[in-house]
């Protein structure tokens, strides 16, 4: 019988090619607002929407092998320029909903399970214009350790710190040639993420093949966190 895999946001981006890379191997649960470009996959869709409900827990299988929560934010602007309602807002998606998601089904996790959350570079890099962003996920990497610490060894908990990857999330970051040769610039392996790029390693991490990885912030960043090319 297939292990059961749930992700929260799953129907587009990062979590989409995830969906696809799991399908073959996992019976894949999504709980998502919508399906998107999930349609005719064979996937258990849950509508959820992480900042407002409650996971129904009757729609869960009674073990969960993997869990991976999705949902993030990009609000890149001068401190100034946030007001206190966006650091709440993201701090609500970014953590407090995965926290709420994690207490529902933490009871479910099956023994030698995985979880997996999703940072951004800037936590670990400081970077201008991330103030609400970087301490949202801030908090996760934090809630990372402390969680893997504590549900070790019955539950692995990691958390992956990408750079700037080519999703709907961050479209108006490179909506344009100039701005895509910018951004690829900046890394020194000269271009920015996709996708997949994040995907293969999330799915590697949710996978029996990991079973000696917990409490990690692992960036995949095109070097941007460790290396200085330029």
């Amino acid at each position: 019988m297939k292990k059961n895999i749930l992700l929260v946001g799953g129907s587009h981006g990062i979590g989409f090619e995830m969906v696809k890379s799991l399908l073959e191997n996992y019976t894949v649960y999504v709980a998502s607002r919508t399906k998107n470009e999930l349609g005719d996959l064979n996937v258990n869709h849950i509508t959820f929407d992480a900042t407002t409900d409650n996971l129904n827990e009757s729609q869960l299988p009674n073990e969960i092998h993997g869990f991976a929560y999705c949902p993030g934010s990009i609000n890149l602007k001068p401190f100034k320029m946030l007001s206190l309602d966006t650091f709440k807002d993201d701090m609500n998606l970014n953590f407090f909903s995965l926290v709420n998601v994690v207490k529902t089904i933490i009871p479910k996790m099956a023994e030698d399970s995985s979880m997996l959350f999703f940072s951004t570079v800037a936590v670990g890099t400081g970077m201008p214009f991330h103030t609400s962003v970087a301490a949202a996920k801030g908090a996760i990497e934090g809630f990372t350790k402390a969680m893997a610490a504590e549900y070790a060894p019955k539950i692995r908990v990691n958390t992956i710190a990408p750079s700037l990857v080519e999703t709907e999330l961050a479209k108006r970051l490179l909506n344009n040639d100039r701005k895509k040769e910018l951004m690829s610039e900046r890394h020194p392996l000269k271009r920015f993420g996709n996708a997949l790029d994040i995907a293969n390693l999330a799915v590697f991490l949710l996978s029996e093949k990991s079973t000696w990885i917990t409490g990690q912030v692992i960036g995949v960043d095109g070097g941007i966190s460790t290396l200085n090319v330029n």
